[in-house]
């Protein structure tokens, strides 16, 4: 049992880390506006999202373990430089979009304490930096750790608000829709924070980066479930305490930061402030590893593959683009004229359509004998692969189609 236990605590990372991550600001924001302003209606669809969140990140350990390499790098090996390059250009702005959400939830969190952002963001960027650069693996690890470990404060938040556990049951179990307009681009919403496409990559290159090997992938397995449900049990929390609260008095909101105010007189102070805990410790958690995910995906585009543990001098590209990246969201959130709800909300629509080649390339990738080996995932899970797959591609068409539509006069 002690083996088990050392086991477990030392492969222990990758699927927390990578889904604790997608409860970021940006999902929260979602998470909180679907509660807001479809109650408990919609909750079935992060049921879907949570259990595509799993078989990917499974898939995307699996992958790693594997081939040793990182997403970009593999897709550029095995299917050339021009769909590797495709898929880079993808997460390149998915994860743009992302990490400015990152810096946006930051800004409101702590402007919930009187701290403008056009202080909060830079100051944030420049610890945040110095942190990954100048750090170890194992402390950077850790850290990111302990502050996924505070998301917790949105369990306590939601159940303060006393939800309708009835109405949860139901929404949870049962598919059914919403009279608010706007609920398919929440729906796509919700996926597309969910699994993000920074987060497929992430944990892809972070299997490889902690040298996971293939004997250790069942209780690495255990790590990568149980982040992934944390992640939607977390988020379920969010929508049922913004829809025991805020949707019954038919009040809506701008961001995550509007649903910690408006918590207060309905569900108390400590509610209020919970909710505004985990916003920052999320901002803080995923400003870091999105920028990680995308230095990993263009140094492995460019054959030029790096660890946490290199150097600036020996791994400049890689913390190259982290700093790049980092620089470019901050500059754009810190910017007073920049709304922040846009950037929150619609980047994780646009991280769901952009999700679709990304997906099928990796359902592709988990199928091939020659890539996999003795990994190679097996036919239910190639089936479950490529039906979540089209289902979002077909669901995405759709929402594009009636945006479009709209706009014919």
């Amino acid at each position: 049992m002690r083996k088990r236990v050392a086991l477990f605590l030392a492969i222990l990372g990758p699927g927390l880390i990578a889904g604790l991550s997608d409860d970021d600001p940006a999902g929260i924001t979602t998470y909180a506006v679907m509660g807001a302003d479809h109650g408990y209606a919609l909750l079935w669809v992060l049921v879907v999202a949570t259990g595509m969140l799993v078989l990917y990140h499974l898939l995307g350990v699996r992958i790693g373990v594997a081939t040793g390499q990182g997403m970009i790098g593999l897709v550029r090996e095995r299917y050339g430089v021009r769909v590797g390059g495709g898929i880079l250009a993808c997460l390149l702005v998915a994860n743009l979009g992302t990490l400015a959400a990152e810096y946006a939830g930051i800004a409101a969190a702590l402007g919930l304490v009187g701290i403008p952002r056009e202080l909060s963001v830079p100051a944030a960027a420049i610890i945040i930096t110095l942190l990954v650069i100048r750090s170890s693996f194992h402390l950077v690890e850790r850290i990111l750790l302990a502050l996924g470990a505070l998301l917790a404060s949105y369990i306590l938040s939601g159940l303060l608000a006393g939800p309708d556990y009835g109405a949860t049951l139901h929404g949870l179990m049962v598919p059914g829709t919403s009279a608010q307009t706007g609920a398919l681009i929440t729906a796509v919403a919700v996926i597309g924070t969910t699994i993000a496409p920074w987060g497929l990559s992430f944990i892809q290159s972070y299997a490889v980066d902690k040298r996971i090997k293939a004997e250790t992938l069942k209780a690495e397995n255990v790590d990568i479930v149980t982040g992934a449900v944390l992640t939607g049990v977390i988020g379920l929390f969010v929508v049922i305490a913004c829809a025991a609260t805020l949707h019954v008095t038919g009040t809506s909101i701008e961001d995550a930061a509007d649903a910690a105010i408006a918590l207060e007189p309905l569900a108390g102070g400590l509610a209020s402030t919970l909710f505004g805990v985990g916003l920052l410790a999320a901002g803080t958690l995923a400003a870091a590893v999105v920028p990680l995910s995308t230095g990993y995906s263009v140094s492995e585009a460019v054959g030029m593959e790096a660890r946490i543990d290199d150097s600036f001098r020996e791994a400049p590209l890689f913390y190259g683009t982290f700093v790049v990246m980092t620089a470019l969201a901050a500059l754009i959130v810190a910017l007073p004229i920049i709304p922040l709800l846009p950037i929150l909300f619609l980047s994780q629509v646009l991280n769901a359509i952009l999700l679709v080649p990304i997906l099928i390339a990796l359902a592709r990738i988990g199928g091939d004998g020659r890539a996999m080996g003795t990994l190679k995932v097996g036919r239910i899970q190639q089936w479950l692969l490529w039906a979540s797959a089209i289902g979002l591609g077909i669901t995405s068409a759709v929402l594009i189609a009636t945006l479009l539509l709209d706009l014919i006069p």
